[in-house]
């Protein structure tokens, strides 16, 4: 949630941090600010709504000249959004800016230690409060902007990613993070701050990723120093080369990004393969599974932890590990499972899965486990997340960068590194035999091509989208592997459309959902012939007999389903654990038509943020 972005050297800073903003909007998109620098004063200009209305807004005014500069893009969190609690926020002297991502929990205990000295505030935020305490260090201590904000962070509790400018230090700028992710791009005599690495990657392929509990100095003319919040210990910072390219962070022609990314799936799939999948030689090579296989064949169980899509994800994975290598497999909300006094050993492993690698509830989950010696897995998509950096092992996706807010390609790529993980255990155990585990190899080498035909499908998808666009209620149905995909569908159509949806297990229908039926009630069913087919044949029926409209996901050439649905989307026949990486495509695209044609923004959903790194 929320986006920060900022510019120090020789270019003029505004172009940079508008479209820096632009491109980090999908974090947060209710409100947008920026402050510049322009040699003199310290100029803002904020404002409710998007940066589109930023740009409005600013295009006659001072803040557009400067070789400094500030901007944030705002999920809300203390104070609705509206002009007054848009980022920047400036000290009551007018001498300090602060951008912030993240929550100070303890805000409320130091605004009233600060009004009783003195300070007044402007707005409900907690950021203003915090920007406050950095300059009440400096009225009170013989010390720099670096050590004031050092001292003051030091008494918060929170989360955050700030960038702090004080216009009596016009060279630098200080930045830090706790919880939240934050990008230093490094270039000639100049340097970039980001919540991640798009707003700068036309300028630079260099960038520092600040750790847990750093913070830092940058300055013109010398290399950022960065330093431990707590202890002032010194860090030599370690400068990355971003594997990141213009093309992948712009929409190539598609109207949404969301489309653009539930199309890019089949490549996606193939990268996450890339030099892991050896077909013809019978192999799965993952480093972070062969440098631990130890771990992965001693454990007595693995758990799961994840939020939202990634959960979905997680519950496929439990079909997949339990079949294919005989693990137990327990799949928790991360949200949940940091908060209840959860039993793990050492004998246990982990699994954490996040798009973003920033979750705020699943890298508690990470800390938990550790604590109780746990080792960690991570599943991510973002190389130099924080998940990537706090876990024991891991495996990236290589979905690429994923700018809509509702996910897909994320998923789907998840799903595909479980189910190598799983196969490589099973072989490795020995609970699959040569000739399944080779079949498996094959089966998902045809994937891509198979999404592919789904893909061309769009058309079609489109006119059964119009058709049920103004329900207001949608059941999704599924059994075994396709369950999760019922969940992952339904979430999908609420995020985007807000056309209110429930995933069940089909069997569950007549525990209480069936209830809802009737002649209004369209009912989204995963119905391949693969896993437990003519008990979902039998489902269909109950719902038709009450008059229910049925949208079913079928094999191709399925007649029997046909004859009672008044939609069928046909799918190519695939391996039953395999079933999910096709039968979530058309259902991706359903909920991105439906939502186009109620004329929702599909990939800015009302309410929701990429990357939730704040409880």
């Amino acid at each position: 949630m929320c986006g920060i972005v900022g510019y120090i050297g020789q270019r003029d800073a505004y172009d940079i941090v508008i479209k820096g903003l632009q491109r980090l909007e999908y974090r947060g998109y209710d409100s947008a600010g920026i402050a510049m620098y322009d040699g003199m004063n310290l100029n803002i200009c904020k404002t409710k709504g998007k940066v589109s209305d930023l740009e409005k807004k600013a295009k006659n005014s001072n803040t557009v000249f400067g070789k400094v500069g500030i901007g944030h893009t705002r999920w809300a969190t203390h104070g609705e959004p509206n002009d007054q609690n848009s980022h920047p926020h400036f000290s009551n002297s007018g001498r300090l800016a602060i951008i912030h991502n993240g929550i100070i929990e303890n805000y409320d205990a130091i605004k009233i230690l600060l009004q009783n000295r003195g300070f007044r505030f402007h707005s409900d935020t907690d950021t203003e409060v915090l920007v406050n305490l950095i300059e009440d260090v400096l009225n009170n201590e013989d010390v720099k902007l670096g050590k004031a904000v050092q001292i003051a962070l030091n008494q918060v509790v929170g989360a955050y990613a700030i960038a702090v400018f004080d216009k009596e230090k016009p060279n630098e700028i200080v930045v830090a993070r706790l919880g939240s992710p934050l990008a230093i791009g490094v270039g000639e005599d100049e340097f970039f701050i980001a919540s991640d690495a798009s707003p700068f990657i036309e300028y630079t392929n260099s960038a520092i990723y600040l750790e847990e509990g750093e913070m830092g100095v940058i300055r013109l003319g010398r290399k950022p120093r960065i330093r431990k919040i707590q202890d002032d210990k010194l860090v030599d910072p370690y400068i990355q080369e971003l594997q990141l390219s213009i093309d992948q962070i712009e929409k190539g022609g598609y109207e949404h990004f969301m489309l653009k990314e539930i199309y890019e799936q089949p490549t996606a799939i193939r990268d996450t393969f890339r030099g892991r999948m050896l077909v013809d030689e019978g192999l799965i090579r993952m480093a972070g599974i062969d440098d631990n296989i130890q771990k992965f064949l001693n454990v007595n169980r693995i758990i799961i932890a994840a939020c939202g899509t990634s959960w979905h994800a997680g519950l496929v994975a439990e079909y997949i590990f339990e079949d294919i290598a005989r693990i137990p497999v327990e799949v928790e909300y991360a949200s949940e499972f940091r908060y209840r006094n959860p039993v793990i050993n050492s004998n246990d492993l982990l699994i954490v899965i996040s798009q973003s690698g920033e979750t705020a509830d699943t890298m508690a989950a990470i800390k938990l486990a550790k604590e109780n010696n746990a080792f960690v897995f991570g599943v991510c998509n973002v190389v130099g997340s924080s998940i990537s950096r706090e876990t024991n092992g891991g495996a990236y996706t290589h979905a690429g960068p994923e700018i809509g807010v509702a996910s897909t390609k994320a998923f789907t790529t998840q799903i595909t590194v479980l189910s190598l993980i799983a196969l490589k255990l099973g072989r490795a155990k020995g609970t699959i035999d040569n000739s399944h585990f080779h079949m498996y190899l094959n089966e998902m080498a045809t994937i891509p091509g198979k999404i592919e035909r789904v893909l061309k499908e769009n058309n079609h998808i489109e006119q059964v989208a119009k058709s049920i666009k103004d329900a207001k209620n949608c059941l999704y149905l599924g059994r075994g592997y396709n369950f999760p995909v019922a969940l992952e569908g339904a979430l999908k159509l609420k995020e985007i459309s807000y056309i209110h949806a429930e995933g069940y297990p089909a069997a569950e229908m007549k525990h209480g959902p069936i209830a809802l039926i009737d002649e209004e009630m369209p009912v989204v069913v995963i119905a391949t012939r693969k896993g437990h087919y003519q008990k979902v044949v039998s489902n269909i029926q109950e719902i038709k007999s009450r008059k229910g409209r049925i949208i079913a996901i079928v094999s191709e050439g399925d007649t029997t389903v046909k004859e009672l649905a008044e939609h069928v989307i046909e799918v190519p026949e695939t391996i039953e654990a395999l079933t999910p990486l096709l039968t979530t495509i058309p259902l991706q695209l359903l909920s991105y038509h439906i939502a186009v044609m109620l004329g929702k923004n599909v990939d800015q959903p009302r309410n929701l943020a990429k990357s939730v790194t704040v409880e």
